[in-house]
């Protein structure tokens, strides 16, 4: 079953997209022992990447992640300074219950407090975002074991210890966990030593990954639909919406979002500046009868292509899941992978399912 096909089932029938199973006590008062005692390098500090750093916190592993930007977050990234509420360039919706920020803390001592409200057939956040959820609850746990600005180059697994080269020098762990974007590693910008096997690499070279690009205007007056939705076909090309981005928030500001991934991105991202934005206007007038361009006052853009570290939007929705479940498996009991793409098959993509496969990354790795 294809993921649009798993989610709009459980829409269907009222229901959410079901957590993965609990795979790791955490909670601060276990004591549950560990009989793992070594380092763990994580390579990515986008949610994949923290949630593992956060789990390993919990169970008093020593580890280090490594990012190759200036900031933690990679496509939870937000603007706080477009609206008066934060707007989410990347990841924006719910895809699952609310009890997943429950889930992903861990800790029944902590009690999270983030405020949704329903969107069919996800969930919206109210004055917040992914971003802020990890931000309040998660990085303050991982923050000083994160080193910025640092790219890995390549990991060499053919002994004991791994070694992970980077534009800094070399790292030694004793466990390594990739949490990169698929594209970062279907390019090559990180070479395997020995080649990953072949299954692996297959399932790398073979998935299609969507382009992706965001963008946010600002209009005088709200002449816009709550949500419009272009007729993609076929659908495995991508999606186009655009969507009244202020739904839900404590915010008087028209914005307008425009959500955009797969081959209908490449209208956008082939432009730049005031072309980017005349192509929006002119095609918002020629739906909402010219009012566009009348009541336009600032826009912002997000093109994920662009990002040097991340260079895509996300994998495809229509993947296959017996591919996904490969590019989730660990290897020789030494490489692990974490994040959207690298999980067990039955959801991918979305941010809980990138913190869910940290989870059970470590438990591979503790147990």
């Amino acid at each position: 079953m294809k993921r649009t096909e798993f989610i709009k089932m459980c829409a269907l029938f009222g229901i959410s997209i079901p957590f993965q199973a609990t795979l790791l006590s955490c909670n601060t008062d276990d004591s549950t022992p560990t009989e793992f005692y070594g380092k763990v390098l994580i390579i990515g500090a986008g949610a994949g990447g923290l949630a593992a750093g956060y789990l390993l916190k919990q169970q008093g592993v020593d580890f280090e992640i490594i990012e190759a930007s200036s900031v933690y977050g990679g496509r939870m990234k937000i603007n706080t300074d477009f609206a008066d509420f934060p707007i989410p360039l990347g990841a924006e919706w719910l895809e699952t219950n609310k009890g997943i920020f429950q889930e992903i803390v861990n800790d029944s001592n902590i009690s999270v407090n983030i405020e949704t409200i329903a969107d069919a057939p996800d969930r919206k956040f109210v004055n917040s975002s992914w971003f802020n959820f990890f931000e309040q609850y998660i990085v303050p746990s991982v923050i000083d074991k994160i080193s910025f600005n640092t790219i890995a180059q390549s990991i060499d697994y053919s002994s004991d210890q791994i070694v992970v080269t980077t534009q800094n020098g070399q790292q030694i762990a004793d466990k390594v966990i990739v949490s990169v974007p698929l594209k970062i590693l279907q390019d090559g910008d990180i070479s395997f030593v020995p080649s990953l096997p072949q299954r692996k690499s297959n399932a790398i070279s073979d998935t299609i990954i969507w382009e992706g690009f965001k963008a946010f205007f600002e209009f005088s007056e709200k002449f816009y639909d709550d949500n419009y939705e272009f007729d993609i076909t076929p659908e495995s090309d991508g999606e186009k919406i655009y969507y009244d981005a202020a739904y839900g928030q404590d915010s008087t500001k028209n914005i307008l979002g425009l959500f955009v991934v797969g081959k209908p991105a490449l209208d956008f991202t082939s432009l730049s500046d005031d072309a980017l934005r005349d192509f929006i206007l002119y095609e918002l007038d020629e739906l909402y009868s010219n009012q566009a361009t009348l009541n336009y006052v600032k826009h912002i853009t997000q093109d994920w292509d662009n990002e040097p570290f991340i260079k895509a939007g996300y994998m495809t929705d229509n993947a296959d899941e017996d591919t996904v479940r490969k590019l989730g498996e660990s290897i020789a009991g030494k490489i692990y992978f974490a994040g959207g793409a690298y999980t067990d098959g039955e959801d991918w993509v979305s941010v809980h399912a990138a913190a869910l496969s940290a989870k059970k990354s470590i438990q591979e790795i503790l147990t």
